[in-house]
């Protein structure tokens, strides 16, 4: 968290919106200059529209408690607001896991629209992976978002154990029903794409540790669907 803020000392105003953090988040973000601003969970997507809602200019800069802007991330968005190209810009996300900075495969370069003209973009109201929506072109910045996981396996799998569960409520509500073939070649070709094809193994042991749970994840999420429509048709 201190790294994060500090990492965003450029900014007109730090806004941050906590759903009640049982650490001292709170005191921590105040302390460096943050305007807190409670507000009970709403789901992912529309927690984080909700705290542009409360940004006092129009440009606004997305950034979870554990990511940081680079210093050349921070040149690229000052250059720009001097006179914008775009009205939305994304730029890379380099993931760290397993003590090693990603930069290949799945985990790189993760692109993330987060700095934006909010009377042009907004955030989805999705539970789980949420993104910005916005008019027109969107702009590439030069700089990387330094995003740091969780610390062990333990608490990352937790995550993603949500992650999928979310993700599959999703699908089931919307009434997607996957096939075996489906549930058997998603995992396969995310292998192929990022593993081989964009090159996760560079990565070392980090790499296979992070694409093998990537596979996992999406075939225990389409499980979970088929878990889901199965409960829904009991109660028929």
């Amino acid at each position: 968290m201190r790294e994060t803020l500090a990492s965003l000392a450029f900014c007109d105003e730090i806004l941050v919106v906590d759903s009640g953090s049982v650490d001292e988040t709170p005191l921590i973000a105040a302390s460096m200059g943050a305007r807190v601003i409670h507000q009970d969970w709403l789901g992912f997507g529309r927690q984080k529209q909700f705290a542009v809602e409360q940004a006092s200019n129009n440009w606004v800069l997305c950034v979870d408690a554990d990511e940081i802007v680079t210093p050349e991330l921070r040149a690229s968005i000052e250059q720009e607001l001097t006179t914008p190209t775009h009205r939305a810009f994304e730029f890379p996300r380099c993931n760290r896991f397993l003590g090693r900075y990603l930069r290949h495969g799945e985990g790189y370069p993760d692109w993330s629209l987060r700095f934006f003209d909010r009377r042009h973009a907004s955030w989805s109201d999705d539970n789980v992976h949420e993104k910005v929506a916005a008019l027109g072109d969107v702009g590439r910045l030069k700089g990387d978002l330094l995003h740091h996981s969780e610390d062990t396996l333990r608490s990352y799998l937790a995550k993603q154990n949500l992650y999928t569960s979310l993700a599959a409520e999703q699908l089931a509500a919307a009434g997607y029903v996957p096939s075996a073939r489906k549930l058997i070649a998603s995992p396969i070709f995310r292998f192929l794409k990022f593993y081989l094809v964009r090159r996760g193994f560079l990565d070392g042991v980090p790499g296979i540790v992070h694409i093998g749970i990537g596979c996992f994840n999406s075939f225990i999420k389409y499980a979970k669907v088929v878990e889901l429509k199965q409960a829904r048709d009991a109660k028929l």
